[in-house]
């Protein structure tokens, strides 16, 4: 779930339930891989180890997908 760039998430508070809805904001940072991409971005990653990175990740995308389909 990426985001587009000026892409606004907007959390309603009802009820002055301030804890509910920094619940569901915290939710939605997070499936939006926020929280992941500061985390990676926090110190200086080599370009193999980026690479090394990005292809666990596509493999584990891959592997998603395919459990997907035989299910």
């Amino acid at each position: 779930m990426k985001r587009k760039e000026g892409e606004v998430l907007e959390v309603k508070v009802f009820d002055n339930d301030v804890e509910k809805a920094l619940k569901i904001l915290k939710n939605k940072l997070s499936k939006s891989g926020l929280f992941k991409e500061l985390k990676v971005r926090r110190a200086y990653e080599k370009p193999s180890v980026k690479r090394k990175r990005k292809a666990i990740e596509a493999r584990r995308r891959f592997a998603k997908v395919q459990r997907r389909r035989n299910s």
